[in-house]
């Protein structure tokens, strides 16, 4: 049993079977890019600054995702030693720039009842903590152990890591300090300026999706007086397909794109009033 992870149980075969055709994550990586339409998020960004709150597109984006996951757990998912685990928690890894030029990875800690603000929250006191100056997290600090104090031993000493990790092994201090285990990994590259990328993920850890903020860019539509052009933020999405296919994963971008189109759905008041409807609907569909 992982610490990190539960054996999903009662899948279809598929599930199973893939990972043993498609064993590194490399091998199973589809791509896709996601223009979601800036108008909107603008308009609720500006609407909360009034209020005396800020809040960022990548708070939008990652409470878009986390409550996307309510609704579709298989992204919560990862694939190791050729099994599928549904992740115990939601974690992020994300990468901040330090002001002395350098930078730093860890992860933010999101739970299933964090609105907008909560998650922005969240982000805010990470990157606040990450960027000082001269401080090491514990990543940082972990990676200075393997190369200064362990010298020649360092790649025995990985070797290991990665044979506990497939094993099941690992021990959950070490997953805690880890940006490799973590829900998804998110790179906010417009905040320096350069486009979206596909980013890969690793074969090293859990992590099953990446996802990349890009420069706004203009993208054609077409309207009822012909081509018109909507500034988008595109997101570059990398993926493993074998924790759920296709048409699961076209589902879940379009649930993430609905969030983005109306970012008032996540706030605590609709997400409560959207969970009701959903358990109403449910104990209707039961009852007949």
């Amino acid at each position: 049993m992982r610490p990190d992870g539960t054996l999903v149980k009662h899948e279809d075969p598929m599930y199973y079977l893939i990972p043993h055709f498609l064993t590194k994550r490399y091998d199973a990586m589809n791509m896709i890019t996601l223009d979601i339409p800036e108008m909107p998020m603008r308009a609720y960004m500006n609407e909360k600054r009034k209020e005396g709150k800020q809040i960022s597109h990548l708070a939008l984006v990652l409470t878009a995702y986390l409550h996307t996951m309510e609704k579709f757990p298989a992204l919560n998912r990862f694939i190791k030693g050729r099994k599928i685990y549904q992740h115990k928690d939601i974690k992020v890894s994300m990468v901040v720039l330090k002001p002395d030029g350098g930078d730093t990875m860890s992860k933010i800690d999101l739970l299933p009842t964090d609105d907008v603000f909560d998650v922005q929250e969240k982000i805010t006191a990470y990157i606040d903590q990450n960027r000082q100056t001269g401080e090491a997290n514990s990543l940082d600090k972990a990676m200075n152990i393997f190369v200064e104090k362990l010298g020649g031993l360092t790649g025995f000493l990985i070797r290991i890591v990665w044979w506990l990790d497939s094993v099941g092994l690992l021990p959950q201090s070490l997953i805690d300090v880890s940006p490799f285990h973590a829900s998804l990994l998110i790179s906010n590259l417009a905040s320096i300026r350069t486009n979206h990328i596909y980013h890969h993920i690793y074969e090293f850890g859990t992590t099953s999706i990446a996802i990349t903020m890009g420069n706004m860019r203009e993208v054609p539509r077409r309207g009822k007086d012909g081509i018109v052009f909507d500034r988008c933020m595109p997101l570059g999405v990398v993926m493993d397909e074998r924790i759920a296919n296709g048409h699961y994963m076209a589902q879940a971008f379009a649930q993430i794109k609905k969030y983005l189109a109306d970012p008032r759905l996540m706030e605590r008041e609709n997400l409560d009033a959207e969970k009701a409807a959903e358990q109403s609907a449910e104990a209707a569909e039961k009852a007949e």
